[in-house]
């Protein structure tokens, strides 16, 4: 083994030492530990700005887009919003020792489905610096262990987050393994991870397909992928006009960089000669360049889409648009060009509205509300580790409730089996 490799697998034997500690551990000292976290946070607001200044700086040198400068930048604003995601998390009921169902059986066992921890939970993300709270605090909140290994354009303003985790975690009396984080930026540190089996109990990829894809194929442990925000909004017939446009909007220009922001418009082609170009022209106006199919290439301002526009992440101020004959059609669009991660309908018409909710497969499925609330906070969960898009174990928004698992409790009075 590798001088390299022995590092990593150091990081794996702490936290499973770390994450069989917190299995053990009270409610009140996980949410103590999350709690002065935010705190620490705050108190350095200066420090981790000077940090993410380097981050900036650098990622400008090395030519990152303008939706990746976005992931990456903080200011106070977004500092202190790091901090109060980590003070609703603290506050969150905790999701160990729940009683799932319970019953008897006819030999008179008495059985219990109790949630418990995962385990060791290795996170890899790019360039969201917050994810180093989020993350870190979602997993101790739910007794895991966490392995963080963020990409090297956040390398310096994550490291400043996590040392105000580790602030958190000295006040609580809690060991410093509960959250690690790898310390370097070589790309083997990715691999390594993803082999440790016998110290990983699952991996969270947080950030682009490429990624993602490299996660799941390299892999030896359980993936919760979290793939691209290939993100539609349907404007049915029986829209409501003003509602659509607001939606439309928002899901659009709010932020261009997060995976709930809408790449695809479909319009129906009832409304689409009135509504439709009105929507158009606003996004156009808005600055947002607009990639149409034919039945829109003669509105000014716009451009003629290609077939790469249809199931493409921009994660930029561009979208594309179509027009659609029917909800089917819209319907067929979607389930062909999504990723599985939100998709959305404008309608005030109940039965249109239930026809989408039940044919889209996605993680979440909305109606007249903003795809930019495809997010764990606005969820009510405090934050996220990232939208699930699979199906196994954690799908959607990934919270403290997605981060355990379970046991049974089995209790008799000397019981035995014939």
């Amino acid at each position: 083994m590798s001088g390299f490799d022995a590092q990593i697998q150091l990081l794996g034997s702490r936290a499973k030492e770390a994450a069989a500690t917190l299995a053990c551990s009270a409610s009140a000292e996980r949410s103590l530990a999350i709690f002065e976290a935010a705190n620490s946070i705050l108190n350095n607001i200066d420090v981790i700005l000077s940090a993410n200044e380097i981050d900036m700086s650098n990622g400008r040198d090395k030519g990152l887009d303008n939706a990746m400068l976005d992931r990456l930048f903080l200011d106070h604003t977004r500092i202190k919003s790091i901090a109060n995601s980590l003070k609703v998390i603290s506050e969150l009921p905790d999701p160990l020792g729940n009683v799932l169902s319970q019953w008897e059986r006819p030999s008179g066992l008495q059985i219990k489905r109790v949630t418990t921890p995962l385990g060791v939970i290795g996170v890899i993300y790019e360039s969201r610096p917050n994810v180093t709270a989020d993350a870190g605090a979602l997993c101790l909140k739910a007794g895991n262990a966490t392995i963080l290994r963020g990409g090297s354009e956040s390398f310096y303003s994550s490291k400043a987050i996590f040392d105000c985790l580790l602030e958190g975690l000295k006040i609580a009396n809690l060991p410093e393994a509960c959250i690690q984080i790898v310390p370097t930026q070589d790309r083997r540190a990715v691999k390594s991870l993803l082999r440790m089996t016998e110290f990983i109990d699952v991996i969270v990829p947080r950030g682009g397909k490429g990624l993602v894809s490299l996660v799941q194929e390299e892999a030896r442990v359980p993936v919760f992928a979290h793939l691209e925000g290939v993100v539609h909004v349907y404007i049915d017939k029986m829209a409501d006009a003003k509602k659509a446009l607001n939606v439309v909007l928002n899901a659009k220009t709010r932020r261009y960089g997060i995976c709930g922001a809408a790449e695809c418009l479909l319009i129906h082609e009832d409304i689409s000669e009135e509504l439709g170009v009105k929507i158009i022209d606003s996004l156009s106006e808005a600055g947002v360049e607009v990639r149409v199919s034919s039945e829109f290439s003669n509105l000014d301002g716009v451009k003629s889409a290609s077939g790469d526009d249809w199931g493409r992440e921009y994660l930029a101020p561009i979208i594309a648009v179509r027009q659609v004959k029917n909800i089917s059609d819209a319907i067929q669009h979607i389930t062909t060009h999504s990723s599985s991660h939100t998709d959305c309908i404008i309608t005030e018409d109940i039965s249109a509205k239930n026809l989408f909710f039940s044919k889209i497969d996605s993680a979440i499925v909305m109606c007249n509300a903003s795809t930019q609330f495809a997010d764990g906070g606005e969820f009510g969960l405090g934050a996220e580790i990232g939208i699930a898009t699979g199906k196994m174990h954690a799908r959607g928004p990934v919270g403290v409730n997605q981060l355990t698992s379970f046991k049974y409790l089995v209790e008799g009075n000397g019981t035995i089996r014939d």
